[in-house]
């Protein structure tokens, strides 16, 4: 069989089991087979009756001494009861509506139950068992314990959805991957040899049907391998091919007007802000594009890094453009480098959804300007920088000479967002081409076919790009610290600066977890800081109220606030449903200290800066990760007044306590995205959806030595073999990760 033969076409698959195992994704037997458990039950050992655990799940092997059906008085319900017996002693079963049962065990026969047990009226009951019949009599042979997939085995837990159990799964793998015979190994023998790892087939067995926990290791190990290195692969091969063939424009070093723009900036530059600035402009005066990741903390002055990065491009003629994901962010951007760059001879616009603005040197000031005479103007080249949100992605923005793209807290951007608006640049300016490889392939397949073999049927022998053209510069920036193993990972083929150390004179900001009895004491602290004339931010976790989540919805508090706690104050709305304009006034307002408190979900995460306001308040604070509440602690703390952030829980258990602990203590972004990440998981910490990465390589992404060997080996295949013309099953298998990413 091949890797893409269709489900409806392998053993036991009708059409009802087509259509659920479509529900769950899987088209294929290759999908089939890299379903991957979710967990493993150990049901190797089954447990002596006598030592039966209550209310835990136990696996018993035992003979059936008897076994009827019995309908209840009022006819409602089918009862099967049997009584099960081994050499220690005797036990209850019971099925509810299961008349099938009756059919399937009969007296005599030897099975594996595996349930629950449970104390009724008359003793220990094992209520509703799944079972496996061993022999059906003692004149037939055993089933063969190497067939047993149920029970007397590590038995693997599956994903489930309805009409498709982790038995019913169980049982299609096992039938359709036993009678396989050969499994195409794409990771090169040499890799395999070297470093221990089992073959495909092998841990294909035994990530589903593994013979005892070190082998199950092992599988974990060489599939979670597989995964990485094919990542790294992918992007390691995209790095050399974009250096090798594309071109960009070359942006030579203005140094006069760099440390001039340097000299007069009101504050002086961090080492790391100088270091990381230092880099940008080495990237952009190379041939080839730049595309690097800028990560930096809170508040640690990423923007001013991509200002001075932009003063080079400006000076030699050519456009930029920096995108945010919020109008809010965008117009705080604008206004902060209209101030920046006051004293360069720069032309700067802002375009967001519902406003456009300019800033012009000669006139010192911003006006309101059409839409459409500003996107002309852009277009001949006449605005220098303008800063945006999606509205920078529409059809009609366009440029002249656009040199240097910005993608401000690019995680807030999907992937086809960001795509969009270097496409758009690509048909409307420097043609760029970004994240899209064009490869011509011809196909060989001189093997022979069989029927019983898993084997890529696709061979290439032309692996190159096969177009060169003009691409902007690429700077992407966040503010969400993230671990360094997963940057190796996700941003492989970036490169990556960081800003570690936060600006001269930040005051600590003093942080606390508050208990649902201490609120009142909070609300009194509030008071007075307001009386200095402070400001206040106040989160909610959701806009409408949830009783499963059992948060504060940020309209009822609001409502609440204004008419209780805090009636003689004034306060202020903000949300992502609001209308623009709404927003944008609310702001201005809070800007202006025109209100004294700021009640807001977390949209104000990203980028509002308020040097006034010095109390971040979180409510249902256990909902967040670290990281974001590290984010939106940020937001105070601006100024010279001292600043607090109180973390307010109304689910006080002990690990809750824990973890928000953590950030009352450690003010290091980076080192609460490595706490976040080993107290929650990969999956949480970036978001499992996102990511499009199986468990397997989620459980891996901590393991910093197996990403080392996946970055290791990558770079060493591609330097000696750059289109993989000696490895075409690992050319395929590249190949087809980039069309699902292209697909997706």
């Amino acid at each position: 069989m091949k890797p893409n033969t269709p489900i409806s076409e392998l053993s036991f698959v009708g059409p009802k089991n087509e259509k659920r195992l479509k529900n769950i994704g899987i088209q294929n037997l290759r999908d089939l087979l890299f379903y991957f458990p979710r967990a493993y039950e150990d049901f190797s050992s089954p447990t002596p009756i006598l030592k039966a655990r209550e209310n835990e799940k136990n696996v018993f092997k035992a003979r059936i001494l008897s076994i009827k059906v019995r309908r209840t008085p009022k006819r409602k319900m089918f009862i099967t009861e049997a009584i099960i017996d081994d050499s220690t002693g005797a036990l209850s079963v019971v099925w509810f509506n299961q008349l099938f049962i009756a059919n399937q065990l009969k007296e005599g026969f030897i099975a594996n139950f595996i349930g629950t047990v449970k104390r009724g009226p008359k003793g220990l009951v094992l209520s509703s068992p799944t079972f496996e019949i061993v022999s059906r009599n003692d004149d037939e042979k055993n089933i063969s314990k190497k067939d047993k997939i149920h029970s007397e085995r590590i038995v693997p837990i599956y994903r489930e959805s309805y009409g498709m159990t982790s038995r019913n799964l169980r049982f299609l793998i096992w039938s359709n991957l036993k009678n396989i015979k050969e499994i195409k190994d794409f990771l090169p023998e040499e890799i395999r040899k070297k470093h221990r790892f089992i073959s495909l087939k092998q841990a294909l067995f035994e990530i589903h049907f593994p013979k005892n926990f070190r082998n199950l290791e092992k599988s974990k190990k060489r599939l979670a391998f597989d995964e990485l290195f094919i990542i790294r692969m992918y992007l390691e091969r995209r790095r050399l091919l974009r250096e090798k063939k594309d071109k960009s424009y070359k942006i030579s070093f203005n140094e006069s007007l760099v440390k001039s723009f340097v000299k007069n900036l009101p504050f002086e530059l961090t080492e790391d802000q100088k270091k990381t600035a230092w880099q940008i402009i080495k990237d952009m005066e190379k041939p080839y594009p730049m595309e690097r990741l800028l990560e930096g903390d809170v508040g640690s002055g990423k923007t001013i890094v991509a200002a001075i990065a932009s003063l080079s491009v400006i000076h030699a003629g050519f456009q930029v453009a920096i995108m945010a994901p919020t109008e809010v962010l965008a117009r705080q951007h604008f206004n902060q480098l209209s101030k920046d760059l006051r004293n360069i001879d720069v032309t700067l616009a802002l375009l967001v959804g519902s406003d456009a603005m300019i800033f012009q040197k000669k006139t010192g000031s911003s006006k309101k300007i059409k839409k459409s005479l500003l996107l002309e103007k852009m277009k001949e080249g006449k605005i220098g920088l303008v800063i945006g949100t999606h509205a920078l992605i529409q059809k009609n923005v366009s440029f002249k000479n656009l040199a240097f793209v910005v993608i401000d807290e690019q995680h807030r951007f999907g992937v086809e967002q960001r795509a969009m608006l270097l496409n758009n640049y690509e048909t409307r300016s420097t043609k760029y081409e970004v994240r899209t490889t064009k490869y011509e392939v011809r196909s060989t397949n001189d093997e022979k076919k069989n029927s019983n073999s898993l084997n890529p049927e696709l061979q290439t022998s032309d692996f190159k790009l096969q177009t060169s053209m003009i691409h902007p510069h690429l700077l992407t920036m966040s503010a969400t610290p993230i671990p360094r193993t997963l940057s190796l990972v996700f941003y492989g083929d970036l490169k990556i600066s960081q800003i570690q150390k936060m600006p001269i004179g930040r005051k600590k900001i003093m942080t606390q977890v508050v208990l649902p009895k201490e609120r009142s004491l909070i609300y009194e602290f509030i008071r007075k800081e307001v009386a200095k004339g402070r400001q206040v931010f106040i989160i909610c976790p959701l806009i409408e109220e949830s009783e499963k989540l059992q948060v504060r919805a940020v309209e009822k508090e609001f409502e609440r606030l204004s008419r209780e706690t805090f009636s003689d104050l004034k306060l202020s709305l903000l949300h992502g449903r609001m209308k623009s304009s709404e927003k944008k006034q609310v702001m201005e307002d809070f800007q202006s200290k025109k209100t004294d408190i700021l009640v807001s979900t977390p949209v104000i995460e990203v980028g509002i800066d308020i040097p006034n306001a010095s109390i971040m308040m979180i409510e249902g604070a256990e909902r967040f990760g670290l990281a974001q509440l590290h984010q939106l602690r940020g937001r105070v703390g601006r100024g010279p007044h001292q600043s607090y952030c109180f973390l307010l829980t109304d689910v006080p258990n002990k690990n809750n306590l824990s973890r928000l602990n953590l950030i009352t203590h450690i003010e290091n972004g980076f080192k609460l995205a490595e706490k976040d990440l080993q107290m929650r998981g990969p999956g949480d910490f970036i978001g499992y959806r996102q990511s499009g990465l199986p468990d397997l390589v989620m459980a891996s992404l901590s393991d910093i030595e197996l990403i080392k060997i996946a970055k290791e080996e990558a770079e060493k295949i591609l330097e000696k073999d750059p289109d993989l013309e000696k490895y075409p099953l690992l050319q395929k298998k590249i190949r087809l990760l980039e069309e699902k990413i292209h697909l997706e």
